[in-house]
């Protein structure tokens, strides 16, 4: 059954730059970015902080002070009032931090949510996990960051293994991966037209005070590589004997995102434009064998399909979180879709990989293509974590 009674106000979202790992938003924590950002997004589109009732917060990598981080972070913005949940699902963390709130407008707990999500890769914590049994006394210590890409604790295997496992069992070689890459690398360049106007319809600058006189805006995305088929043919692969390259996978990075969830009569109240109706249609979750994470996004994608009554043949706009340019030439094999009509105006391959906001952002995308398109159905589809992924469907009209 699909969803009828959640909604998001049409332009009631942001996403601020995503920033290469140590790049400009390395210094910075996570939590106090967002609640600097926040607000002044909220404030950007009219929005004040007393209409939520209600607050999700999405983060995968530790930050200072996370324990109180959605009271912490509702205070922040202004409303200090409101509780909320803290969810944590690695790149499909905004998929389910939409959920919850949609869930929850849909079942009548609360009218107007605020799906919140923010991550740093750069500078992530060290951890030591004490052991007195073990040699010596000796505890054990991990990376949340490095230590979680290089090694799957039930698939046994990096991420970048999961793409190279599928290439291996589906036959998608390497030429395939770098000719995606530089379609994609092209339709993110598309965003840019017209000194950026597709992006400014969403993206918030970041203002950061680097000395008592010195105050640094990020407007743009850092770490954008330009990419050719020339460039990309030069690249040695990851792995020895493999098919994925530095070029055909994505890169770490820091930001955050927002997204307002609510009631329809709430919503129209929100909007930029009332007569712009953006409803939250279905979700749905999948798993696939183990160590086989890109072949997630097509049984997750089905499903939130199935929950909205629709097919593939019914979306006007079709966008993943492809952390690997493998993900998309699977995921356009199986669902029968046209490269070329998935991901325009960029995609995570490009801009980076935040984990928790970066869902936000594509669902962001997708809402703001559709409006260009007259309205319709959007998917977004998205691996996480190993062997799992979570897909979205949204109707504007």
């Amino acid at each position: 059954m699909p969803l009828t009674k959640a909604f998001i106000p049409y332009g009631a979202y942001w996403s601020t730059p995503f920033c290469r790992w140590q790049g400009s938003l390395a210094g910075v924590s996570a939590l106090k970015l967002l609640g600097d950002v926040a607000p002044k997004a909220l404030k950007a589109r009219g929005i004040a902080p007393d209409v939520f009732d209600g607050l999700v917060l999405g983060w995968t990598v530790p930050q200072k002070h996370f324990f109180y981080g959605a009271p912490w972070v509702a205070g922040m913005i202004g409303a200090p009032g409101i509780a909320g949940q803290m969810v944590a699902q690695a790149c499909a963390t905004s998929a389910r931090a939409l959920c919850n709130a949609a869930l929850e407008v849909e079942t009548g707990l609360k009218a107007c949510l605020l799906a919140v999500c923010c991550d740093r890769t750069s500078n992530g914590p060290h951890l030591y996990y004490p052991n007195p049994a073990g040699p010596g006394g000796m505890g054990e210590a991990e990376n949340p960051v490095w230590d979680n890409f290089g090694f799957d604790p039930w698939g046994k295997t990096a991420m970048v293994q999961t793409a190279e496992a599928v290439a291996k069992k589906t036959g998608i070689t390497r030429a395939q991966q770098d000719e995606i890459t530089v379609l994609r690398y092209q339709q993110y360049a598309d965003s840019l037209a017209d000194d950026r106007a597709f992006q400014k319809r969403y993206v918030f600058p970041v203002e950061l005070q680097k000395s008592r006189t010195e105050t640094l805006t990020v407007a743009e995305d850092e770490g954008i590589f330009p990419t050719t088929a020339e460039g990309l043919a030069r690249l040695k692969p990851v792995s020895e004997g493999g098919t994925v390259t530095f070029g055909s996978q994505t890169h770490p990075a820091d930001g955050n995102a927002g997204m307002v969830v609510c009631t329809e009569e709430r919503a129209r109240t929100l909007s930029r434009d009332p007569k712009v109706n953006v409803r939250l249609v279905a979700f749905g979750d999948a798993r696939v064998e183990k160590g086989c994470m890109p072949m997630a996004t097509v049984p997750a994608a089905r499903l939130a399909l199935e929950r909205a009554g629709i097919g593939p043949r019914d979306l006007r706009v079709a966008k993943t979180h492809n952390p690997f340019a493998l993900n998309d030439v699977y995921f356009c094999r199986e669902l029968g879709l046209a490269p070329e009509a998935v991901n325009n105006n960029g995609s995570p391959l490009v801009y980076g990989h935040p984990q928790a906001p970066v869902g936000i952002r594509i669902v962001a995308e997708m809402i703001e293509e559709l409006q260009m398109r007259g309205g319709g159905y959007g998917l977004f589809s998205g691996c996480a974590a190993g062997d799992t992924s979570m897909a979205v469907v949204v109707k504007v009209g």
